[in-house]
């Protein structure tokens, strides 16, 4: 790893510490409690989108998994999740969370880029709002087809490429407008944050094919009509949502 990138990590790691102190610790038992999977800014169902399939049984492996809420929906649905962040912070408040309210299963603190685990071991390799966004795709896509079985699939779930064109310079909610070019946007810092990955649709399919896999899908997330803004995360508006596409979710199979 480049002196650069490691500095860029580190940078990462400290800003997930104060969102970990700030606004997790108030999210997460909220989120840990919810009764079924759902995906991204305004919940929209999985049982509606369908993009898991049947995890029962599978070896499951959330990457960037924050305060692994996520894994511990996947584990009440019956599969089998390890669940990897780089913040001992946001692991450390997961196992409060497991032991107050459970499910319990493997947490694992380590660098997306750089999984210390086998190859080969997952089924199923999930990241919701973490690799895609945190992690250089050139790096954290080959490592999720190393873990993933033949037959496995990537699903994973990120900003839009379009609302990282239209958030101002200066930070706050994305507006009606380009505000930026699409090269601008494949590695951005917004101001007082940590470096992000924005990649274009083409650059996308190109990372994931050359990593070895085929694309099944791309689910574009907009907000329902009738939903609010997300209390913590002010990318988008739940107005501005409901025009343009807030999340990329992509679906794709290592053959």
């Amino acid at each position: 790893m480049s002196e650069g990138r490691a500095a860029e990590i580190a940078l990462n790691r400290e800003l997930w510490a104060i969102v970990n102190e700030r606004f997790t610790n108030e999210a997460a038992e909220s989120m840990w409690g919810k009764p079924e999977v759902a995906w991204g800014l305004f919940a929209a169902p999985e049982r509606e989108l369908g993009v898991l399939g049947d995890v029962q049984g599978l070896d499951v492996l959330e990457l960037a998994c924050g305060t692994a809420y996520f894994a511990a929906w996947l584990a009440r649905a019956g599969a089998r999740p390890v669940a990897l962040d780089f913040s001992g912070e946001q692991l450390a408040t997961a196992r409060r969370l497991q032991a107050r309210l459970g499910p319990t299963f493997p947490l694992v603190h380590g660098d997306a880029e750089q999984v210390p685990l086998p190859n080969e071991l997952f089924d199923l390799v999930v990241s919701e709002h973490g690799a895609a966004a945190w992690c250089d795709p050139e790096r954290w896509l080959p490592e999720a087809a190393r873990l993933l079985r033949p037959g496995g699939r990537l699903v994973f779930l990120t900003n839009s490429n379009l609302s990282s064109l239209c958030v101002p310079a200066e930070g706050g909610v994305a507006g009606d407008r380009l505000l930026r070019g699409q090269r601008e946007a494949h590695r951005v810092q917004w101001p007082g944050g940590g470096i992000e990955f924005h990649p274009s649709h083409g650059e996308w399919v190109r990372q994931l094919r050359s990593s070895g896999f085929v694309i099944e899908a791309m689910h574009e997330i907009y907000a329902p009509d009738d939903g609010l803004d997300h209390p913590f995360y002010e990318i988008v508006s739940q107005e501005w949502a409901t025009r343009w596409p807030a999340e990329e979710l992509w679906v794709a199979v290592r053959p």
